[in-house]
């Protein structure tokens, strides 16, 4: 169930090198610390806004979804506005964007509105409720001892797998009950919650599980809706998350990933990690372009 949208509207900020706390804003219990940093010789402006919205939490308050609408002036001349999905899940929790160009800005203004909707969630998800039959359903997967009635055409929407398997190119598309095999009916239904129309976000606990469940099944959305979390919500360490985006080529991820690399001692850190060690040598050089230009 979702509550009133609590809504802000920022007025425009100059931001300079020396700058760093624009703002604080307290609005309908959300808290947001607002900060900017100019960085790498004024050539990238890192935005980020501390949120604490646990006044809410008190008052039965599940989490926020919603976005935040950047307008920046690099001099007068006013930019396309850019959007921040935000998914808050913890009470503090810190969405950042970076905005670069390969000159330096010159008088970089910035301001920007939010919209975001307090949420309270129903029961975790009943996977048995999710799968049983009804006049939506034309198929049934078989994992296990489960039976799972599904819709031929929505998976078929979300997965080129599923697509693949109940066309007429394949036996399985004839068939009453196909077999999925390798897999756990939890993690099914997990992978499946995501897109379902009640849908469940990803969360750091899941996120490596979905990753590898999309990458089985060719899920783009499910894909996207991780690649989001990772980039604006997630607590999982910086090299974790590079390993990541590596990996299912989550191109938005790996960028800002090995943009956080600015320091030599983080540089060094990564180069210790054992997710370093499973990186494609093309992420590795993007590495040590970055190392440069940090030095």
């Amino acid at each position: 169930m979702a509550d009133q949208k609590i809504l802000y509207s920022g007025t425009k900020k100059e931001v300079n090198a020396s700058s760093g706390l624009l703002e604080t804003i307290a609005k309908d219990g959300v808290v947001c610390v607002y900060r900017c940093k100019m960085m790498d010789k004024l050539t990238t402006a890192c935005l980020s806004w501390s949120f604490n919205w646990e006044q809410l939490k008190l008052q039965g308050i599940d989490g926020l979804t919603g976005h935040i609408l950047i307008t920046y002036y690099d001099s007068t001349t006013e930019q396309p506005p850019i959007r921040v999905d935000v998914d808050l899940t913890s009470t503090h929790q810190v969405v950042e964007k970076v905005i670069q160009k390969t000159e330096s800005f010159e008088d970089f203004s910035v301001k920007f509105d939010w919209e975001l909707v307090p949420h309270r969630y129903p029961e975790e998800l009943s996977y048995e409720e999710m799968f049983k039959e009804s006049e939506n359903t034309d198929s049934i997967l078989v994992i296990g001892d489960k039976k799972l009635y599904v819709s031929k055409a929505f998976l078929s929407l979300h997965s080129d797998f599923f697509s693949a398997l109940f066309s007429s190119n394949f036996k399985e598309g004839a068939m009453n009950e196909v077999p999925i095999k390798d897999i756990f009916f939890k993690d099914f239904g997990l992978l499946i919650s995501t897109i379902y129309p009640k849908n469940v976000f990803p969360n750091d606990t899941t996120v490596e599980k979905l990753l590898e469940l999309a990458d089985r099944f060719i899920m783009p959305s499910v894909f996207r809706q991780v690649e989001n979390h990772l980039i604006n919500v997630s607590h999982i360490e910086n090299e974790k998350k590079m390993w990541m985006a590596d990996k299912y080529s989550l191109e938005q991820l790996l960028k800002k990933t090995i943009h956080q690399v600015d320091t030599i001692e983080k540089a060094k850190k990564l180069k210790i990690s054992s997710e370093y060690a499973e990186m494609s040598d093309g992420t590795k050089a993007k590495l040590f372009e970055r190392l440069v230009q940090i030095i």
